[in-house]
């Protein structure tokens, strides 16, 4: 008996057999069966258009850059509003001339009406590729030793601010008080544009009083340390009688709120 159950030829062999690829039969028409409802599905999204946009393929930088030009186009056409707006609004509104006379000092003060005078400029550039110390007994520089940081940026602002600067931008953009100069890795951020260095940063006021307050600043002395041993950019240079525009972007204030 145990012979005869151990046997090949058994009669219970054929079961056995039919056991084993049964189930490799059904995984492979569930296996069909999946894709032929992966197929449907995508052909019934697509609707015989395609479903590959060139949006959905874009880098997150081409976003970014689109969204920065719609902004800058937003800002301009924002220009354009006010001063028709401010036109409209100097033919009769009643004001006296103190009243007008307060409200120019008030707006000179926000950095809304453009400002006229020399002016100098500063301009931040990373060091080259590859840049290793230019000095003697400086170490091998890291990647952050190589680029601008905000930092660097808010220092050359600060400096200019207490050296009597009477407008402020950069990258073409006129600072006011809430302004705010960030950067998110190697690129600025400000009011709602993105930059990529070299950063140009440009004052009207006294060159002379300008230039020291530069050099006297304790940041940017460090910062010229690198500049000396690495080479990161570093160019001051006058700008003659400038014409700075006034700031045309949003005076409205975000903020955060709570959900709910």
């Amino acid at each position: 008996m145990s012979n005869s159950a151990d046997s090949p030829t058994n009669g219970s062999s054929p079961d056995r057999h039919r056991f084993s690829w049964r189930p490799v039969r059904l995984l492979t028409l569930a296996v069909f069966a999946l894709a032929g409802l992966i197929f449907f599905t995508s052909f019934n999204t697509a609707k015989g258009t395609n479903i590959r946009t060139d949006a959905s393929m874009l880098k997150l930088s081409d976003l970014i850059k689109e969204r920065s030009d719609k902004n800058g186009e937003a800002e301009r056409t924002n220009g354009v509003l006010r001063r028709k707006v401010e036109s409209y609004a100097a033919r009769d509104d009643g004001r006296t001339d103190a009243e007008d006379a307060q409200l120019k000092s008030l707006e000179r003060q926000a950095g809304t009406q453009k400002v006229r005078g020399r002016a100098i400029s500063v301009t931040l550039t990373d060091a080259p590729p590859g840049a290793g110390p230019k000095l003697p007994g400086y170490p091998e520089p890291q990647p952050n030793d190589l680029v601008i940081h905000q930092q660097d940026l808010q220092a050359v602002v600060n400096a200019l601010w207490k050296g009597g600067a009477k407008g402020i931008e950069v990258m073409g953009q006129r600072l006011i008080s809430t302004s705010a100069v960030r950067c998110v890795g190697n690129t600025l951020i400000l009011q709602g544009r993105v930059y990529s260095p070299p950063y140009k940063v440009t004052a009207v006021g006294d060159p002379d009083d300008l230039r020291d307050a530069l050099s006297a600043s304790p940041s940017i002395q460090n910062y010229m340390l690198y500049v000396n041993a690495y080479g990161l950019g570093w160019d001051v240079a006058d700008q003659g009688t400038y014409t700075m525009p006034g700031y045309t972007g949003t005076v409205d204030l975000h903020y955060a709120r709570p959900a709910g």
